[in-house]
């Protein structure tokens, strides 16, 4: 069997791991060949490929990025992006196709397989954790790695000036890195996209840390939203997905901080290195684990499915359930936390 692998989406740590894990047992147990599509769906609808094979992939477990290149092309909103893919897929004789991303590249995979019959197996990376279906994503551990050690980092700083620190980080409409991060941080406000926040509010808790010679920090999410407005957007031009890029909050925030209570307050945009450098040992281990899974779908034939942790064990669940909808934070959840505010 020849087996295509392609990484679509956001750049995340652990893709490489996982495409090293997929090929190195296909390869090694079942006698597959791969061809890896490069920057995601557009490899196979402009047939560009590169060899996949053990040599490929040797060396690749503890590099960040992807070795296939990434991007955020819709097929579906190419003229004619599906035949495309029909053609190439028949061309270099590929009989399955593995797709690793988050809802946008899945949720093209899901309806490959169902609508196109073309064989699916599809793998959950996002740095958001927000894939429902899954207990965790690859790449989400990371991203709460580097951003508390950024906030661990700000709190000397905020201490040495007296400032309010508002730390905006990625997440989209998932506070999930907001939440983890901000509470392993020691963070004194968290902002999530699930709950609206009140400005007024916000500066009530920080002036209560200044009566005690604390300075706060302010961990928001990229997709908050105060109660009183709506999103706040530096650039609303969308992508072939309908996304519009989110950032902004995070310095809005701050200039009503100052406005509000007359503390100095800066804002860190946390961004990309969120999604770059060398994945953790966890992200790591379980993106190994899905792609040794994936590749156990696909010679089983169990296509349309994705690949899931569910406590330790790795499971198989359809694509279309997978994406369906987002895995947000439960407000019992985020009420936990809450009597560290202030």
């Amino acid at each position: 069997m020849r087996v295509g692998v392609l990484t679509g989406g956001g750049d995340c740590p652990g893709l490489n791991a996982v495409i090293r894990g997929i090929v190195r047992k296909g390869t090694q147990e079942y006698g597959y060949e791969f061809v890896g599509f490069r920057d995601g769906w557009r490899g196979p609808m402009e047939g560009d490929t590169v060899p996949l094979d053990i040599a490929a992939v040797r060396g690749i477990l503890p590099r960040g990025g992807t070795i296939l290149g990434s991007s955020r092309t819709n097929p579906f909103k190419e003229d004619d992006g599906v035949r495309h893919i029909k053609e190439t897929l028949a061309k270099e004789e590929v009989e399955a196709l593995i797709a690793i991303g988050g809802e946008d590249t899945l949720g093209v995979a899901a309806r490959l397989s169902g609508e196109h019959a073309i064989p699916c197996v599809g793998v959950p990376k996002t740095i958001d954790n927000d894939l429902s279906a899954t207990d965790y994503t690859f790449g989400f551990d990371t991203a709460v790695g580097v951003a508390t050690e950024a906030i661990d980092r700000l709190h000397t700083t905020a201490e040495s000036h007296m400032r309010v620190l508002v730390v905006e980080v990625m997440g989209r409409h998932a506070g999930w890195i907001a939440l983890h991060s901000g509470l392993a941080g020691g963070a004194n406000v968290i902002l999530i996209p699930e709950q609206r926040f009140d400005v007024e509010q916000v500066c009530r808790w920080i002036d209560s840390r200044f009566k005690v010679r604390y300075a706060p920090i302010v961990v928001v999410a990229e997709g908050a939203m105060p109660k009183d407005g709506q999103m706040v957007l530096k650039d609303s031009s969308t992508d072939s997905f309908g996304h519009v890029r989110l950032s902004g909050v995070g310095e809005w925030l701050a200039k009503e901080i100052e406005a509000r209570t007359g503390k100095e307050a800066r804002t860190t945009v946390l961004g990309h290195t969120q999604r770059g450098g060398t994945p953790s040992a966890f992200d790591r281990w379980l993106a190994t684990r899905f792609g040794l899974h994936a590749i156990d779908a696909v010679r089983d034939g169990d296509f349309g499915k994705m690949v899931a942790l569910r406590g330790t064990d790795i499971v198989r669940v359809p694509i279309a359930e997978a994406t369906a909808k987002l895995k947000t934070v439960d407000p019992a959840l985020y009420a936990e936390v809450g009597v560290f505010f202030g």
